[in-house]
């Protein structure tokens, strides 16, 4: 707290007494629901809702802010209206900042200074939330928006990475309801992961500032409405112990492995499977490419478990041969089956590729 007092009492490390000084006027409020004081208190706990709001914010706004953070863990109640995430998640950015603040040398006295701190300190939020924070405390956005290095998740993958993988995806927990089959389910990613902030679209941003306006103003049928728009445009509002994000969609298709379709025998016991490997966890994929459907091929691990590989020895899929030659995989596959496990306790159990050549003959379209 001393040092942001010093800003206010001018005893900064230069001298300068002038720039830092509180505006006039009571700016603090108690507790939201409070009868003393000026009036409604511009600030929320954690566990209060609350409805006031500010005309204006500047550099010294954000310096009060934080010192009366620093003393209540309260944070802006207006801030809600710029911001998506929930109130806890506010908390947390304000104790990143005011931590940033106190380490950095010399401390922010220009509106660029101050967005550079909070860019620095938010990195890893996600963009919307830290446009709106800047646009909170009327502040210039930094271009280019600083990223965090992150090896697992770079657009160049580090070497270590087998050969092929053009760039590797770090998903959010995968809900059980977006596993299709054995072989395919979605996932999504925040697009607070470095990859992915920088390739968000303004519109995108626009969309989710917009649905957290309307619902503000309980304008819940414009803010569905926004939901639709979001989904259209590849992305999901995802609620994650509170904290609302801003997530991308990927259609995966695990690479090297053919389940049988759900509507195949044993297709709802490979689907089941893959439920129990990774359902409501998340996973690491390692992205080699397209199919004719659009969806990413690629290898997927999962609390340590290569997640091809236990579906093979588990007989819960098949080696997809036509398109995937490592040996490893015909061996699991060969394990498998001499053991009679999974779907090779049938003697001659259908494939699934001449499955769906019959589906196509007949003018069913299957993936």
């Amino acid at each position: 707290m001393g040092n942001i007092l010093k800003c206010f009492t001018g005893e900064d490390d230069h001298g300068d007494d002038d720039y830092y000084r509180p505006s006039s006027g009571a700016r603090y409020g108690l507790q939201a629901g409070s009868d003393h004081g000026h009036g409604p208190s511009p600030y929320v706990d954690v566990d209060q809702p609350a409805a006031a709001s500010r005309p204006h914010h500047d550099v010294v706004s954000l310096l009060q802010d934080l010192l009366y953070f620093e003393s209540t863990s309260m944070v802006p109640e207006a801030l809600r209206q710029h911001v998506t995430s929930s109130k806890k998640a506010q908390v947390k950015w304000y104790r990143n900042i005011l931590e940033a603040y106190n380490n950095m040398r010399p401390q922010p006295k220009t509106p660029e200074e101050a967005a550079q701190l909070i860019t620095t300190a938010l990195s890893r939020i996600q963009r919307a939330d830290l446009l709106g924070i800047l646009s909170f405390y009327n502040l210039p956005i930094p271009f280019p928006l600083p990223t965090v290095a992150s090896s697992a998740s770079s657009d160049h993958p580090p070497s270590s990475l087998p050969e092929g993988v053009q760039f590797v995806l770090n998903t959010l927990p995968v809900h059980h309801r977006c596993i299709g089959d054995g072989d395919g389910f979605s996932a999504y990613v925040d697009t607070a992961d470095p990859r992915e902030s920088a390739n968000v679209a303004l519109e995108v941003h626009e969309m989710v500032i917009d649905r957290t306006q309307a619902r503000t103003h309980r304008d819940y049928q414009k803010a569905r409405a926004l939901l639709r728009s979001l989904d259209e445009a590849g992305y999901k509002i995802i609620n994650i112990s509170g904290e609302e994000i801003l997530a991308k969609k990927y259609r995966i298709r695990m690479r090297g492995i053919d389940a049988p379709e759900l509507e195949m025998t044993y297709g709802k016991e490979s689907k089941d499977a893959l439920v129990k490997l990774i359902g409501g966890k998340r996973v690491t994929i390692h992205v080699y490419g397209l199919d004719q459907f659009g969806r990413y091929v690629g290898d997927i691990y999962c609390d340590n478990v290569f997640v091809q590989e236990r579906m093979l020895k588990s007989g819960h899929a098949w080696h997809f041969k036509t398109y995937d030659k490592r040996p490893e995989f015909a061996q699991w596959e060969r394990e498998a089956r001499a053991a009679h496990r999974g779907l090779w306790a049938s003697d001659n159990p259908e494939k699934p590729w001449d499955w769906r050549r019959e589906q196509r003959s007949s003018n069913i379209q299957v993936y």
